[in-house]
């Protein structure tokens, strides 16, 4: 269990869980509502109960890559899941198509890997969402920019000049499959036990980036197209994977809409800056639109704060303010329609007696 990362917090809440003839197992593979399981006693592929199925009140109480969970071994291949055990972190984002709703990206998450390559996916504004949701979840991240072989030394400097005038204080690792730049300094900073989270579009490396971590290929790659510049979504599914050094990293498939949740601790926390000067504005609920005595307003004015931070942060606010409202309005439509499903209930009982 010490290879799946059965350590620090995990373990103060396992010990916690009545687990007495039941198996213990972390989640390495998931296919819609079929995984695969990692147990003492080998992987087994695994289904959820109906009662866990029934009680889930979204998609996020199902079982995710990373999660801990109590199961039955039904015979020497298969296995019920039976309970998902309390998650130490949770990576999440706003659910494509589906409004209101939270899709879980991977769970127990130590560090999260931004991956952004030089070329043409490299974005500051995509980097700054990825960093708010890693923050929302108290999950630590670092940056890797990858195929730096593909472009000039000066190149280089000048995008690491950019991230580091707009994030302060995350790491930044240049990496290069090719030539493997980068690959010692990456092996030197993983910590066994510990579980890392690959984020990133399609075509950005994060497959070929595990395949050289885990020495042999694991997970299928192809090309950026020339033509589109956009990566094909080799990776289908999220996968859980121990390295050599008995690190742990999770792979996810490609991400090109980083839709934020209603918690605005990431906002915060990503744009620093901002909320300090918000603290010597005028009014204690400035919007930073267009009051007076706003300091972020007079900062972007003087020329002290960057308009591309300023809109990008205005944005990531919009967004996570709908969605604050999308959830309100879903759950009082569906108070709504519990109390008119009592009324009826209680109306055919009266009727009927």
């Amino acid at each position: 269990m010490e290879e799946l990362g059965f350590s620090g917090k995990i373990t103060q809440i396992i010990n916690t869980q009545e687990l007495e003839g039941f198996e213990l197992g972390r989640v390495v593979v998931e296919h819609k509502e079929r995984y695969s399981v990692q147990t003492n006693q080998g992987v087994f592929s695994a289904e959820i109960t109906g009662n866990l199925r029934y009680s889930a009140s979204s998609r996020a109480d199902f079982p995710a890559v990373g999660d801990w969970v109590k199961l039955t071994l039904m015979d020497s291949e298969s296995a019920v899941i039976l309970e998902v055990l309390p998650r130490t972190t949770k990576l999440e984002r706003r659910a494509v198509g589906r409004s209101g709703e939270v899709q879980i990206i991977a769970v127990n998450i130590d560090f999260a890997f931004i991956v952004q390559s030089v070329g043409h996916d490299f974005n500051l504004k995509r980097i700054e969402r990825y960093l708010s949701i890693c923050n929302s979840a108290g999950i630590e991240p670092i940056i890797l920019l990858t195929k730096i072989d593909l472009i000039e030394a000066n190149e280089i400097n000048s995008l690491l000049s950019a991230i580091r005038e707009r994030i302060r204080e995350v790491p930044v690792l240049e990496l290069s499959s090719k030539t493997t730049e980068g690959y010692h300094t990456l092996k030197k900073i993983l910590k066994k036990s510990a579980t890392y989270c690959f984020l990133g579009s399609s075509g950005v490396g994060k497959s070929t980036i595990i395949n050289h971590l885990k020495g042999q290929e694991v997970q299928k790659t192809s090309e950026v197209s020339i033509s589109t510049s956009k990566g094909k979504h080799t990776t289908s599914h999220r996968e859980l994977f121990v390295l050599p050094n008995k690190s742990i990293v999770i792979d996810t498939p490609g991400m090109r809409e980083i839709g934020m949740i209603d918690d605005r601790t990431g906002i915060e926390l990503t744009y620093q800056g901002i909320e300090s000067l918000s603290k010597l504005c005028k009014f204690n609920n400035c919007s930073h639109l267009d009051e007076v005595g706003c300091a972020v307003l007079e900062a972007l004015e003087a020329g002290k704060l960057s308009s591309d931070v300023y809109d990008n942060y205005q944005k990531l606010q919009r967004e996570q303010a709908h969605f604050a409202r999308t959830v309100a309005e879903k759950r009082k439509k569906g108070k709504a329609q519990g109390k008119l499903y009592k009324a009826i209930q209680a109306a055919r009982r009266k009727n009927k007696y």
